[in-house]
């Protein structure tokens, strides 16, 4: 017998009527069409489907969608904004932390979930965080680089929000000049 599902999945919501056995990552990728999260392994060991639920990495193969039901999701294509890619995503880029792009999904989502739980990651809590995830092309050294990037990145991002605008009350040097009528 389907139950409702109810949940909000990059800030929109959704109602389904699903059986119970279905799992949160069929959810994503077949009734809503969001092919960025990966179905890979079927057994949780490669975490190419993580997602955030509530803000906490989730392997979305592994969990059933009942469980989700009233909380948030969030996938890879919540990340960015319109055209501007998250600095997570940008420092993926950046630091080539990728190859064929199969898992990076599942590694940024897992990544997101630590920067904002913890927004400077010492090298070994990054590796900690991302003990599970599979990438089987490139090296991991460019995946923790770009961790680590993508901190910095978040750092500034969060320091100039929270710093107030300043007006330069200093008249510059060309407007004394121009003022005073001598040449530069």
């Amino acid at each position: 017998m389907k139950r409702e599902l109810n949940i909000v999945v990059n800030g929109e919501s959704y109602n389904f009527f699903i059986e119970p056995k279905t799992l949160l990552v069929q959810v994503i990728r077949e009734m809503l069409g969001l092919k960025g999260t990966h179905q890979a392994c079927d057994s949780s060991s490669c975490a190419a489907c993580t997602v955030l639920v509530d803000g906490k990495a989730v392997k979305s193969c592994s969990i059933l969608a009942m469980q989700v039901n009233g909380k948030k999701v969030t996938t890879i294509e919540g990340l960015a904004n319109g055209t501007e890619l998250h600095p997570i995503q940008q420092a993926f880029i950046d630091n080539w932390a990728f190859q064929c792009g199969f898992c990076t999904s599942g590694q940024i989502m897992a990544a997101k979930a630590l920067l904002d739980e913890n927004p400077n990651p010492t090298r070994e809590e990054i590796q900690a965080q991302m003990d599970g995830h599979i990438c089987r092309c490139t090296g991991y050294n460019m995946i923790n680089e770009a961790i680590q990037d993508a901190a910095k990145r978040l750092q500034s991002r969060d320091a100039a929000k929270s710093k107030p605008a300043q007006r330069n009350l200093q008249p510059q040097k060309w407007m004394q000049t121009a003022k005073s009528g001598k040449g530069a």
